[in-house]
């Protein structure tokens, strides 16, 4: 059944027999176009000695295609709806599991342990647009024994989620992406390709998971810390962002800067990840002065 579950009239079908309505507050988009899903399959590495954790499974467009190249499938949908959609959709897959759960409360590393045991891992999704930062923060933050994480994302998200530090697009959200992972928007996915069809365009990315940061942090919660106030005044300076982050005196904040070699008078978005983890030190070093 995977090559007709992209075929209009079978999906609609389908979800008229399971009595299905789209949820709106679940941000569901289902992929209809036939080219996109084996393509995200391929580009996402999911191959014979591969398993693939995938979050949100629509009615199985996707899972169907990793299954048909990966070792095993896990794939986590929060929407208990889909449940006897997918039994019908997924039928001729043994080496799939559904869990019905929700995939911000679900202990991601207990999953590998219980069902890839030597396997090499990655991670694929057609994300929902309203949680996608927090998901991808989930995944990278959480150190999983995974080798890439590839995500339809809307397309505004993904440039500025593979925008480099430095450059005018970059937010915290690319900071923290270049720190875990090498990004790369693979191709783009037009908004027609989806039922019901979304008021934007999107991207698929993937993210190659680095085995150590390109830059060495002392204390990571404290550099993150720094890098969330300084994107979270864009229009200000790094001055005044890194004082709101840290509760600190302005002339403490210029010893940090200019240790780093930083013009306080500098924006978030013109510092690369090597000055904002210079950042990080000074601001290590200033503050345990400080409480000594």
């Amino acid at each position: 059944m995977k090559d007709e579950l992209t075929n209009l009239s079978v999906i609609k079908d389908l979800l008229a027999r399971h009595g299905f309505t789209f949820s709106k507050a679940l941000g569901q988009n289902f992929i209809v176009n036939p080219g996109i899903c084996p393509k995200i399959a391929e580009l996402g590495g999911a191959a014979g000695d591969v398993g693939v954790i995938e979050i949100g499974t629509g009615i199985g467009v996707l899972t169907a295609q990793l299954a048909a190249r990966a070792q095993k499938v896990v794939a986590i949908e929060l929407d208990t709806r889909l449940m006897p959609i997918l039994k019908e959709t997924l039928a001729e897959f043994d080496n799939v599991t559904i869990l019905n759960q929700d995939v911000m409360k679900t202990d991601l590393h207990q999953v590998i342990r219980e069902h890839f045991a030597g396997m090499r891992v990655v991670v694929c999704a057609n994300l929902p647009y309203y949680i996608t930062s927090p998901i991808l923060m989930n995944l990278l933050e959480s150190r999983l024994p995974i080798e890439a994480v590839t995500v339809m994302v809307q397309k505004e998200a993904a440039q500025r989620i593979c925008a480099a530090p430095g450059t005018r697009q970059a937010g915290a959200i690319s900071v923290a992406v270049h720190y875990y992972s090498q990004p790369k928007i693979l191709f783009p996915v037009s908004r027609g390709s989806f039922l019901p069809s979304p008021d934007v365009d999107s991207c698929v990315i993937r993210l190659d998971i680095l085995s150590k940061p390109p830059i060495a942090v002392p204390d990571e919660a404290l550099f993150f810390r720094i890098v969330r106030g300084a994107f979270s005044q864009r229009r200000k300076t790094i001055l005044n962002g890194v004082c709101a982050a840290l509760g600190c005196s302005k002339d403490t904040v210029r010893a940090m800067l200019e240790e780093a070699q930083i013009s306080p008078t500098a924006r978030a978005e013109q510092l690369e990840l090597p000055q904002l983890g210079a950042l990080a030190q000074a601001a290590s070093r200033q503050l345990s002065s400080h409480l000594q």
